[in-house]
């Protein structure tokens, strides 16, 4: 599935969907939906982006479903089952995560706090930084296992597996994306529980 760049753009400031199980074991908090997310209404969608190839690198899912599309029924349930939540720190489409003022960052954060209260996760990981620095108003905050709770649930940032962050290879991010899962319990795939 292809979109020309007219399609994109007409779901600039469209959401997406919270992906989450009844009890969720295990959060995953993007920055914003982008424009190929809220086309395919799959979160991390873009061809590009390095989220789901980590994921399956690290053994938190036994295999990369085909996101680009849109994720199948199958491969949804795939993430219910293991009790991964998928959602976002600001619900609103844009063409790049730059163009979220840091008001808006922050408000995602006040209503983050609220969801995580609702979800009862154990475990939250924020994916990126510079979103959790901002949103969170943290500036020297470093990315791991952060020393405040979330809605009681134990807070970890992890980098942003998107494509415009190239320094951070499949490898990088599957390391950082298991430390969070075995906090959780999510048994790794093909790996050891360490």
């Amino acid at each position: 599935m292809g979109f020309t760049r007219a399609e994109l753009e007409s779901y600039r400031g469209a959401s997406v969907d919270d992906l989450m199980p009844e009890h969720p074991k295990l959060v995953f908090v993007g920055i914003n939906p982008g424009l190929w997310t809220a086309a395919t209404g799959t979160h991390f969608a873009h061809p590009g982006n390095r989220f789901y190839p980590a994921l399956a690198a690290a053994g938190i899912i036994p295999r990369v479903p085909d996101f680009a599309n849109g994720l199948t029924d199958e491969d949804r349930r795939m993430f219910l089952d293991a009790g991964i939540g998928i959602s976002n720190l600001v619900h609103r489409a844009t063409a790049r995560a730059d163009e979220l003022s840091r008001a808006e960052l922050r408000e995602g954060a006040v209503r983050l706090a609220h969801d995580v209260e609702r979800w009862h996760p154990p475990v939250m990981a924020v994916v990126g930084l510079t979103a959790y620095r901002q949103g969170f108003d943290r500036p020297k905050a470093r990315a791991g296992r952060q020393d405040e709770r979330l809605g009681g649930a134990e807070l970890w940032v992890v980098p942003n597996p998107s494509g415009l962050n190239a320094h951070a290879t499949v490898a990088d991010l599957a390391r950082a994306y298991a430390e969070p899962a075995r906090a959780a319990g999510i048994p790794l795939h093909g790996r050891p529980s360490r």
